[in-house]
């Protein structure tokens, strides 16, 4: 696996260990740490406020009078977000799996750990249209051979809300429509590439949220293309897809995403969706027979 340049691995917060530890911690390991390179969050957790503990005391008490309300997030649960210390990140680092394996939830907190919106964008488009990502981030410690200046989160699920917030901003001086290419007077695969090839440029940190929902084979090889010219200039990529073609990328760190197993670090032909999409192509009429959908 070749090694990454920014994101090394990835780890769950130690449940006894407060967070001034873990500062002066990170200050021991990189004499460069800076708080100021952490997101707000970090920052809240440094200083907790009287009336914020209050508030929580006052949700927990809550949650203890209601026996419907779910006592844990549902990421708790996941096998995925158990087993996050086998996550060691290379250049190019996919997450492949079932609906429902976590891949989105890990690839989601992971940005947001990192300082991203968590709806997609750098860290300097913060945006937001419907807040759905869960409390993950929070729990998580990245560790950085070095942090990169430049990157951006690609979020399929959330691209068009992206796209219009930077549409609406378009003062003449100080918008961002007059920086970005136009991403709704195309189709959506067509976007998609427009906005990879003007911001995935810099020497930076990617990650990138089923990206081929939008695009076809074609445009799926087209994004391989712009990754490879970005890896030449040094940068990094993590990746949650379905997509065989994203799978196989060239000495790429591959884990499969498991309901039982949690993470696994494997290769392209070892991927169930790569067996079974192997199966569906050698007799794609056997197959279909084959499936149950009660």
């Amino acid at each position: 696996m070749s090694e990454a340049p920014f994101l090394k691995r990835v780890r769950l917060r130690a449940p006894d260990k407060n967070v001034e530890a873990e500062v002066e911690e990170a200050k021991a390991v990189d004499p460069e740490y800076d708080p100021a390179d952490f997101p707000a969050w970090y920052h809240d957790r440094l200083t907790p406020d009287e009336d914020d503990e209050d508030i929580e005391e006052g949700e927990n008490e809550k949650k203890k009078s209601d026996p419907e309300e779910p006592s844990e997030p549902y990421w708790v649960s996941l096998a995925a977000v158990q087993t996050l210390d086998k996550l060691e990140f290379g250049k190019v680092t996919v997450l492949a799996g079932n609906n429902g394996s976590g891949k989105s939830t890990v690839l989601e907190a992971i940005a947001v750990a990192g300082g991203f919106n968590a709806e997609g964008g750098s860290k300097n488009l913060m945006f937001a249209t419907h807040d759905t990502h869960s409390e993950l981030h929070d729990e998580l410690i990245l560790e950085y051979h070095r942090r990169p200046k430049w990157g951006w989160f690609l979020r399929a699920e959330t691209f068009y809300g992206m796209a219009s917030h930077i549409t609406e901003d378009d003062d003449p001086d100080y918008g961002l429509a007059a920086i970005f290419p136009d991403l709704h007077n195309r189709s959506h695969g067509e976007s998609f590439l427009s906005l990879a090839r003007s911001r995935f440029t810099g020497k930076g940190l990617y990650m990138l949220d089923e990206p081929e929902s939008a695009l076809s084979i074609q445009g799926q090889m087209a994004l391989v293309a712009i990754m490879q010219k970005s890896l030449a200039k040094g940068s990094q990529f993590i990746i949650s897809t379905h997509s065989p073609l994203l799978m196989a990328f060239p000495d790429a760190a591959v884990y499969e995403l498991d309901h039982e197993e949690g993470i696994t670090k494997t290769t392209f032909e070892k991927l169930t969706s790569t067996q079974l999409w192997r199966r569906f192509f050698d007799e794609p009429k056997i197959t279909y027979a084959d499936l149950d959908d009660s």
